[in-house]
């Protein structure tokens, strides 16, 4: 059984309008709620083997301080695949992941819709709910895959948590 984790980037700044989308950094709220939600991983054990993060600063940010509060290394690769992209690239990225257990960093609106398409039999209805409400910075998705990565399909992951900053307090 494979484990896929989705976790959209913390909040982004958006005080320099002169900045690039790709060069926004955190927002302070950002840099609160991104550790929680490292330390929620820890806590579970949901320990990724490998992350996959979109190359922008907010993601690439959110990595660094979800990362830092892990209990072991997490090899981490920078795929420019995923920034903003839409569910089949990202699909096509994670097919080519060679891990057990995948954390993936992006954006939406594809990671809403990604997480919606991908979630097939046996996902928690009430889970598949809120996400399909609103799948907010700094959330995280959780889903089960029985396939290997380079099989997976849309509609073939069950869908089993989803935890929003607001959740963890």
């Amino acid at each position: 059984m494979r484990q896929l984790l989705l976790l959209r980037h913390a909040k982004s700044s958006w005080d320099d309008p002169a900045l690039a989308d790709f060069e926004r950094p955190l927002a302070p709220r950002g840099l609160k709620t991104a550790p929680l939600m490292g330390r929620e991983l820890a806590r579970r054990g949901w320990l990724p083997d490998l992350a996959l993060v979109s190359p922008s600063l907010r993601t690439r940010d959110t990595w660094r301080l979800v990362a830092a509060e892990l209990p072991q290394h997490v090899a981490a690769e920078f795929a420019e695949e995923i920034y903003e992209a839409a569910p089949a690239a990202i699909l096509a990225r994670i097919r080519q992941a060679k891990a057990a257990s995948l954390l993936v960093i992006g954006h939406n609106p594809g990671f809403q819709h990604f997480a919606m398409r991908l979630a097939g039999p046996g996902s928690d209805e009430s889970v598949f709910k809120k996400i399909e409400a609103k799948f907010p910075t700094g959330a995280l998705a959780r889903f089960t895959v029985e396939d290997d990565w380079g099989s997976l399909e849309f509609g073939r992951a069950r869908l089993t948590h989803f935890i929003r900053p607001k959740d963890l307090g």
